[in-house]
């Protein structure tokens, strides 16, 4: 018996504006969109994705699961994502070499420094 991933689920109050911010800072497809639902992944075919499902309810603490990303330039993809509406975020990280971000609703996710060859 196995498990195939097929994606991870956010909550999301606008899942298609989510969606698509995710889309652009990560250069991914979108593949479903309907009134409550946005889906995108790598590539068409490739899993797994992100899917950004309708919750009306706000935010209310710190995310329990976040996402790593491994950039070739630290520096230059937090500037990045900051263009694209991301922020940096204090959740109790203290001096790191990863930077914790939040997403356009507050979801948090880290941009790790990189990792030695």
């Amino acid at each position: 018996m196995t498990l195939d991933w097929q994606n991870v689920i956010v909550h999301s109050a606008d899942p298609a504006a989510l969606g698509q911010w995710w889309a652009e800072a990560l250069g991914w497809v979108v593949v479903h969109t309907s009134d409550v639902e946005f889906a995108i992944r790598p590539e068409q075919d490739r899993r797994p994705g992100l899917e950004f499902v309708r919750l009306d309810e706000p935010k209310k603490a710190k995310s329990r699961l976040h996402l790593d990303f491994v950039p070739g330039d630290q520096d230059a993809e937090v500037a990045r994502l900051e263009a694209l509406g991301a922020q940096r975020v204090d959740i109790g990280q203290g001096e790191q070499s990863w930077v914790v971000m939040a997403d356009p609703e507050g979801n948090e996710f880290c941009v790790l420094g990189q990792r030695p060859q």
